[in-house]
């Protein structure tokens, strides 16, 4: 794709305050820009009916009219327009109102001339006109992928990525893939929440795999397996001699991401000093490495972000930064969890079963579900989603004879809860019921993972590596999990 010329982009601006009118103008022709300022918006109404601008930079406070109504009244013109709105009042209720109006972005006055510039070059690599290399290398705590992935739907899908299908027949799934799929063809940030195990990561992978960023990387990052003194360099790159070990400078994840979408699973990890200094970019798509004393790079990247937990609580307990949650959070989607859908798990236990059958028992017709073991499917709380549903229908087909049926008696459960892999149920204390909503969750989850944890680290013989592998996770998970937990691999092995 041939880059675009600045002069083949045309600018209105539009600011009942001359100074500001003018110098706007003055800066961009002076970064070759084809520019036009106008004091008032039934002026630039009347402009944009004659020609197409592909940026407008407008006053959120105007006398007429407000900069809100004459954004909604532009992009009803001119729907493809990058609008940026200017605010001498920035706030994080008027700049999440302008964005979801439609804007592109805000830029708090007074800026610069080369906030302006950044700012305007970021609307003019969105339109999609222009092309730039991203080239970086992954990390063990993050994933790089490049290229369209998505395919036509199997039986019973709503969506497909790559040769992963979205499964769910409930209303409730189908709306989260609905809105993911209307999302993906914009450029909007996306706040994806959902407990463990609902399917955050696939639905990133789709939001990005539908969008016109398809072809550029999509890098994955797990917030929770970065320790803290590694989160800097790791996601801004750093120079060489930064620090102790940085024997050649290094671009980071964002640098890696540029032009695609970073996806920041597990974002209320990411360490506050990280937050702030990710808000910068953000805003300007200015990017400075550790150690560096000069910007770096601008980078374009569409961000998603993911959490298990509720978000409002983590701003709240200071977890995670109020300004930075709300640039996130301009296309929230909540995947409920699968006890809340039950009509969804019999379409994918047999899914699961089908695929996992031909994965260790090639060549063998598969089984069927009993209607007893649909009904025990149904009557499990499912507190891991559909990870657990996944492991224990894998766990099923393993252990299942050759020409069995699929019974009850196939998977990990019990009659009142878990029955962990060493046989032993997940007892609760009953004072749990005397507990809110929350602190009982936590309370089950503690019992749980411990439980887990112990189980498949008997069955991997105490191997961390083989353990990980049984859980689908690395093994910085399980030593995060374990020190989350404060709890030892000889404590777990305890018969």
């Amino acid at each position: 794709m041939t880059a675009i010329q600045p002069s083949d982009i045309h600018v209105l601006v539009v600011d009942d305050e001359s100074t500001l009118r003018s110098t706007c103008r003055a800066f961009l022709e002076g970064f070759g820009y084809e520019v036009v300022a106008v004091e008032r918006p039934d002026e630039a109404l009347a402009l944009m009916r004659r020609r197409a601008f592909q940026i407008l930079l407008v006053d959120l406070y105007m006398p007429q009219m407000s900069g809100m109504e004459l954004l909604e009244r532009a992009l009803e013109l001119h729907p493809e327009m990058k609008v940026v709105v200017m605010t001498g009042n920035p706030s994080v209720e008027t700049s999440e109102a302008a964005i979801r109006a439609g804007a592109f972005d805000y830029i708090p006055k007074p800026f610069s001339a080369t906030h302006l510039e950044i700012m305007v070059d970021r609307a003019v690599h969105a339109l999609g006109e222009a092309e730039g290399p991203s080239s970086g290398a992954g990390s063990r705590t993050s994933r790089r992928r490049t290229g369209p992935e998505v395919g036509a739907p199997v039986n019973g899908a709503v969506a497909q990525v790559g040769e992963v299908p979205i499964l769910g027949e409930s209303r409730s799934f189908q709306n989260v893939v609905d809105l993911a799929r209307r999302v993906a063809a914009t450029d909007a940030s996306v706040f994806i929440t959902g407990e463990s195990g609902t399917g955050k990561e696939l639905i990133a992978q789709y939001i990005h795999h539908n969008s016109a960023r398809a072809a550029k990387p999509l890098v994955e990052v797990n917030c929770a397996a970065i320790p803290e003194t590694l989160f800097e360099s790791e996601m801004f790159g750093h120079v060489e001699g930064a620090f102790t070990g940085a024997i050649r400078s290094r671009e980071g994840l964002l640098e890696a991401a540029s032009h695609g979408t970073l996806f920041l699973d597990e974002l209320v990890e990411m360490p506050l000093a990280i937050q702030a200094k990710l808000l910068r970019v953000l805003q300007d798509g200015v990017l400075r490495r550790v150690g560096s004393s000069r910007t770096d790079a601008v980078v374009t990247v569409r961000f998603v972000a993911a959490t298990n937990r509720n978000p409002i609580e983590a701003v709240e307990n200071g977890k995670l930064r109020r300004d930075l949650y709300f640039r996130l959070r301009v296309v929230p989607i909540h995947i409920p969890p699968i006890r809340e859908r039950p009509e969804d798990i019999g379409p994918m236990a047999s899914y699961f079963l089908q695929h996992f059958w031909q994965k260790h028992r090639p060549g063998e017709d598969p089984p069927s579900l009993l209607p007893a073991a649909e009904e025990a499917l149904l009557r499990y709380p499912w507190p891991g989603n559909v990870r657990e549903l996944r492991n224990v229908l894998e766990h099923a087909v393993v252990m299942l004879d050759a020409g069995a049926s699929v019974g009850p008696e196939a998977f990990t459960l019990g009659e009142e809860g878990l029955t962990g892999m060493d046989g032993a149920a997940l007892s609760l204390d009953s004072s749990i019921y005397q507990m809110d909503y929350h602190a009982a969750r936590e309370e089950m989850l503690a019992k749980f993972e411990e439980q887990y944890l112990a189980a498949i680290l008997k069955r991997a013989n105490g191997n961390i590596s083989g353990a990980a592998r049984m859980a689908g996770v690395d093994r910085t998970t399980l030593y995060r999990l374990m020190e989350k937990r404060n709890l030892s691999k000889s404590d777990l092995l305890k018969p």
